[in-house]
C-alpha cells in the first residue's frame, strides 16, 4: 500500500491538523512553547514569523517551520541499525564449580566468546562486568549469594585483555565460594577501526594477539566456532564445545557466532 503527497496537497491535508503534536517531531513541551507564540495548529504554524521561530528554538525552529511547508531535509539513505548498547553472555553451569582453576577456564571462554561477536559488530568497549552466582543454597560470610563488578577500561575487543580485565575483578572478590552462575558482559560500546593499544603492555604483543583473534574470527566464521578453541576448552571444566552444540548456539551462548559444523581444533 502506498500514500503519496505533493506540494499542492500541503494547505488541504497538513495544515488542516489541528492537534499540532499529532505532527512527527513535535511533542508536548515543544507544543506548549509553540502555543506561548500563538501556535495551535499546523497552519499557524506555517504562517508564524520564521525569524522568530529559528531565535527561539534554533535549528528545530527552522526544521518545523518547513515541516509545516511539507518540506524534509532528512537524507534518505540506508536503514538506520540501532547498534547494541552492550554485547553479553550468562551461562547456569551444568554442576557447582568448587575448583578456581575449572571457573578461570569457564570465564575464559565467554570472555572468548564475547569479544568475538564485539569484533563482528565492529565495536570495542569500555567497560567490563562480572556476575558470579554462588550455587543454589550457598549464602557466604557476608550473606551474598553472589557478587557483581565492573572495571573501566581502555576501549578493547581483544579476547586476551578481555578475558584479563575478567580474571582481574574474579581475583579481587572470590573467596573460594561454590560458584553455579556465570555472567560476563561488555558495554558503553564505541565504534571505531582505530586501534587503541595499551600503554602498560607490549605494543608488539598487542598487534599479535589482534592478528591471532581476527585470523580465529576467519576460522569460525568459515566452519564454525567450535572449530578452533583454546586447549582450556577440552580440559576438566571447560564449557564452550559442549554450549556450541546446543539447538541454534542462542541458548549456548553462541547466538550471532555460529556456522559450518566441525570437529574441531585446539590453540
Amino acid at each position: 500500500m502506498k500514500a503519496e503527497w505533493r506540494y499542492e496537497d500541503v494547505q488541504q491535508k497538513l495544515w488542516s491538523v489541528e492537534n499540532i503534536t499529532d505532527v512527527w517531531g513535535i511533542g508536548r513541551r515543544t507544543a506548549i512553547r509553540l502555543n506561548r507564540m500563538g501556535i495551535f495548529t499546523m497552519h499557524d504554524l506555517a504562517h508564524a514569523n520564521y525569524y522568530q521561530l529559528k531565535q527561539n528554538f534554533g535549528v528545530l525552529g527552522t526544521q518545523l517551520y518547513a515541516h509545516s511547508w511539507g518540506i524534509d531535509r532528512s537524507f534518505l539513505g540506508q536503514k538506520y541499525k540501532v547498534k547494541s548498547k552492550s554485547i553479553g553472555n550468562s551461562q547456569v553451569l551444568n554442576r557447582d564449580y568448587t575448583r578456581r582453576k575449572e571457573i578461570e577456564i569457564v570465564i575464559k571462554e565467554m570472555a572468548d566468546q564475547v569479544a568475538t561477536r564485539l569484533r563482528r559488530t565492529g565495536a570495542k568497549a569500555e567497560v567490563i562486568s562480572l556476575w558470579i552466582g554462588f550455587s543454589m543454597g550457598y549464602v557466604d560470610r557476608s550473606g551474598s549469594r553472589g557478587f557483581h563488578q565492573q572495571m573501566k577500561v581502555p576501549a578493547t575487543n581483544s579476547s586476551k585483555q578481555i578475558a584479563n580485565y575478567l580474571l582481574q575483578i574474579f581475583d579481587r572478590h572470590y573467596k573460594y565460594q561454590d560458584i553455579r552462575n556465570v555472567a560476563v558482559n561488555c558495554s558503553k560500546l564505541v565504534y571505531s577501526n582505530a586501534l587503541q593499544l595499551d600503554l602498560f603492555e607490549d605494543p608488539d604483543e598487542q598487534v599479535k594477539d589482534l592478528k591471532i583473534d581476527y585470523v580465529v574470527d576467519t576460522i569460525r566464521k568459515k566452519f564454525g566456532f567450535k572449530s578452533i578453541v583454546h586447549a582450556n576448552s577440552i580440559m576438566e571444566g571447560g564449557r564452550a564445545i559442549a554450549r556450541s552444540s546446543l539447538v541454534g548456539g542462542h541458548a549456548g551462548g553462541m547466538s550471532g557466532l555460529e556456522g559450518a559444523e566441525s570437529h574441531g581444533k585446539a590453540y
